[in-house]
C-alpha cells in the first residue's frame, strides 16, 4: 500500500484492555447517573451488551454536558484494568518498525489512559506513538471519521496516505467514513465485516500497509 502513516486502534489491537475491563460495572455506573438514554445508530460488533452500551452512550451524549462525567465514570475501570491487560500477538517485533514511520492511535479509550496503556507494556508516547486521538465531548468517535480525520491532520499526511489498522467493524467504518485505507486484524469471531481487507496479526499488517 505504501503508507505514509499509520493509524492505529489500541484495545485488542495492540493491548488488550477490553477483555479485563469491567463494562458491566462501568454500565451500573452509568446507568445510576444518568437514567435512560436513546441510543445511536451503530455497526454491530462482537463486544459483549455492557461493552456496546458503555462505548454507545457515549456516541449518544456527544456535545451533552453530562458526557463528561459518564466518561469519567466509564475511565474508572478502565484504569483498574491496565496492570492486568495484555500485549496482542506480534506487537513486541513491531514496535522498532513502528520508530520509522508517522504512527497516531485513533481508540475510544479516553485519550490520559492511553499513556499508561501503552507505558504498561514498553510502548511510549513520543517513541512508537506520535500522536494520540482518544475519545472527547466534542469530536465524534469511530465509528465516525472524525478521529481519523483528526490524526491524519496531525500527522500531515492526507487520508489516502495512511492506513489504519483495527480489530472491529467501528474501525473499518470509520476508516471507510474518513477515506483510509484500512486492514483488520481480526481479534476473534465476527470481529470483522467479511467484506474487509484483513492479516492474520499486527506484524503481517503493518508490513502490508508499509509495502511499496
Amino acid at each position: 500500500m505504501g503508507a505514509s502513516a499509520l493509524l492505529l486502534d489500541l484495545d485488542r489491537t495492540l493491548v488488550d484492555l477490553q477483555s479485563y475491563t469491567d463494562y458491566a460495572a462501568a454500565l451500573a455506573d452509568v446507568e445510576a447517573l444518568l437514567g435512560t438514554w436513546s441510543d445511536s445508530e451503530v455497526p454491530e460488533t462482537d463486544w459483549d451488551r455492557p461493552t456496546m452500551a458503555c462505548m454507545s452512550v457515549l456516541h449518544s451524549l456527544l456535545g451533552d454536558p453530562r458526557w463528561d462525567e459518564m466518561s469519567a465514570a466509564i475511565a474508572t475501570h478502565e484504569r483498574a484494568a491496565i496492570p492486568q491487560s495484555v500485549i496482542m500477538p506480534t506487537v513486541s517485533e513491531s514496535v522498532e518498525v513502528l520508530r520509522d514511520v508517522p504512527v497516531a492511535i485513533v481508540t475510544l479509550l479516553a485519550p490520559e489512559l492511553v499513556p499508561e496503556a501503552l507505558a504498561q507494556h514498553g510502548i511510549l508516547i513520543g517513541r512508537e506513538v506520535d500522536v494520540v486521538v482518544g475519545r472527547a465531548r466534542d469530536v465524534r468517535p469511530k465509528p465516525e471519521a472524525d478521529g481519523l480525520l483528526a490524526a491524519c491532520t496531525a500527522l500531515g499526511v492526507r487520508p489516502e496516505e495512511a492506513v489504519m489498522i483495527g480489530d472491529s467493524s467501528w474501525d473499518a467504518e470509520a476508516a471507510a467514513r474518513a477515506g483510509v485505507p484500512f486492514i483488520g486484524v481480526p481479534s476473534g469471531p465476527g470481529s470483522l465485516p467479511d467484506d474487509v481487507d484483513v492479516a492474520p496479526t499486527l506484524a503481517e499488517a503493518i508490513a502490508r500497509a508499509l509495502a511499496p
